[in-house]
């Protein structure tokens, strides 16, 4: 085969590999063409790319992975950015509550919290709907909700309720939100997805509770901090939480309870309708365990 062959003709060229061997020679510190020219996923950084593979110069400088696969039309380049755009928004907006936190505006640190939420619910459906979904756009989400949700967030409630609850428990009880958002965002980014369930509270319900609740919350309380650890705690749990798509199966007349409720008395009823959610995983999950396994 010419070494200016292509590089399909030299895949199929080349023989199958024995894994004893291919075992051997890697720990001979050897590696084979397959695994010198095969695409890795995620792209490790500076992998060289398959031209320079095939002239064999290890001397040669990496060249970055393409963000936007597929074309490169205007239009293309467009929507890739309009959809990170959002996501960027979400990092800033994240910053820019940390800030005003520290400063002791936490309204409006909490309001900010809400637009991280409202970016973080577009920037997907706008790479899905235009074509533009990529793993660069995937991670950057990730890492916009760890920095907004999991960082900003629980440092507004705490800057939020320091002044009224032992920094101590409170503290301990933020901390705790930030590691099991990390832990539930990379679970995500690993795990099969489910159309149907969230294993565990998402962290942009969360994020969202929390949000609305400085908001909301006149009264502080030590068993606010204890809240705040069971929803910390619920992000990590296996148990199966709904998505809002499911709610479409809610009877009609339930519909309008919760809207009494909210003019009635919006602290009690935000707070009765958390509960619900997060007590809705344990019972779906004793339902599933209850029903029959299908035979092997």
């Amino acid at each position: 085969m010419r070494r200016s062959g292509s590089l399909a003709r030299r895949l199929v060229a080349i023989r199958p590999i024995h894994p004893i061997r291919t075992l051997g020679r890697r720990r001979a510190g050897q590696t084979s063409v397959i695994e010198s020219i095969a695409p890795v996923s995620p792209a490790p950084v500076g992998l060289p790319t398959t031209s320079q593979v095939r002239e064999s110069d290890p001397d040669a400088p990496p060249v970055p992975i393409s963000l936007l696969p597929g074309e490169h039309t205007p239009a293309r380049r467009f929507y890739f950015a309009l959809a990170n755009a959002c996501t960027v928004t979400s990092i800033l907006l994240g910053m820019g509550a940390v800030m005003l936190a520290l400063n002791g505006q936490v309204q409006i640190a909490a309001a900010l919290l809400l637009g991280c939420i409202v970016m973080d619910a577009l920037d997907g459906p706008l790479a899905r709907k235009f074509g533009v979904s990529s793993p660069f756009g995937a991670q950057m989400d990730s890492l916009a909700d760890m920095c907004s949700f999991g960082i900003a967030t629980p440092l507004v409630v705490f800057q939020a309720l320091s002044n009224d609850l032992p920094t101590w428990a409170l503290g301990g009880a933020c901390a705790l939100v930030a590691v099991c958002a990390a832990i539930r965002l990379a679970r995500f980014n690993v795990s099969p997805k489910d159309g149907r369930y969230f294993s565990g509270v998402p962290t942009t319900l969360a994020a969202t509770v929390l949000a609305i609740g400085t908001l909301l919350l006149t009264g502080t309380h030590l068993v606010v901090t204890v809240g705040i650890a069971v929803l910390a705690l619920m992000m990590v749990s296996g148990f199966p939480y709904a998505k809002l798509s499911q709610l479409r199966k809610v009877p009609a007349w339930l519909w309008p309870l919760p809207i009494v409720g909210l003019l009635l008395d919006m602290e009690i009823t935000f707070l009765v309708l958390v509960a619900i959610y997060l007590v809705s995983g344990p019972l779906l999950w004793a339902v599933h365990r209850r029903r029959p396994q299908p035979a092997l």
